[in-house]
């Protein structure tokens, strides 16, 4: 396997970046105009918080959560089973080589952040903090 001689660091690359933002748009964009044939789909506000892709972007990942965090498990089964038609749609919009293989995962962010938020409440360790 040929080495990138333009980034060898242990994140991912600019490009990688570049395409899973424009990835995160284009998803975003199909789910709320509702253009999947999916009316289960359709009636729900999902967030696409982050694409991640992989070195070869054939594979993205996209981390969703439904607004209001209701039926997370209901949501990945509905984005899994029309991967195919959203597949089409971000290839049919984004000039890339290859359609990337998207998977879903639900997006954790927010419930760490409340878990920070909650440990940096608690009174020993504000003591800690305040010194």
């Amino acid at each position: 396997m040929a080495k990138n001689k333009f980034h060898d660091g242990p994140g991912p690359s600019q490009r990688q970046l570049r395409v899973g933002e424009l990835i995160r748009r284009t998803l975003s964009e199909v789910l709320a105009r509702g253009d999947v044939h999916d009316p289960d789909l359709n009636r729900l506000s999902i967030t696409v918080g982050e694409v991640r892709t992989s070195p070869d972007l054939r594979v993205a990942t996209a981390y969703v959560l439904p607004l209001g965090g209701q039926g997370r498990e209901d949501v990945l089964k509905l984005l899994a089973r029309n991967k195919g038609e959203l597949r089409r749609a971000i290839s049919k919009k984004l000039a890339l080589k290859f359609a990337p293989d998207l998977r879903f995962q639900l997006d954790d962010t927010f419930d760490r952040m409340d878990d920070t938020r909650r440990m940096l409440n608690q009174d020993a360790v504000r003591r800690d903090i305040d010194g």
